[in-house]
């Protein structure tokens, strides 16, 4: 019965139709020269936050600078979320999940690369 019980309650959490999914906030700054920053939540759960940064400007070293987060709730109801940085050194991703959850292994290898 309880394990009845756990899988109503997660269906139930989780929009019935995709297309009832609202966004809860929306926030973006962009310069248009040297920095930007956005920020949004939807009513499933999901978010997503990111800042980037022009370094070394004017040089041939000139990049971007990138580091954020984003976070979904799976079918299983646990949280997932990827922090990570992307600049001179490729995507470097870190994967944490709520409580009862586990990454397979499968995702954490397409993500390290």
């Amino acid at each position: 019965q309880f394990v009845i019980v756990a899988l109503v309650a997660v269906a139930s959490a989780a929009p019935q139709n995709p297309q009832d999914v609202q966004i809860l906030r929306y926030d973006s700054n962009n310069d248009g020269l040297n920095a930007y920053d956005f920020a949004w939540e939807l009513s499933d759960g999901s978010k997503h936050q990111e800042q980037g940064q022009l370094k070394n400007q004017g040089t041939e070293n000139e990049a971007i600078s990138v580091q954020g987060q984003y976070s979904w709730v799976a079918p299983d109801g646990i949280t997932y979320t990827v922090t990570y940085i992307a600049d001179e050194n490729g995507f470097q991703p870190q994967i944490q999940q709520g409580a009862g959850g586990a990454i397979p292994p499968a995702v954490i290898a397409s993500l390290v690369g």
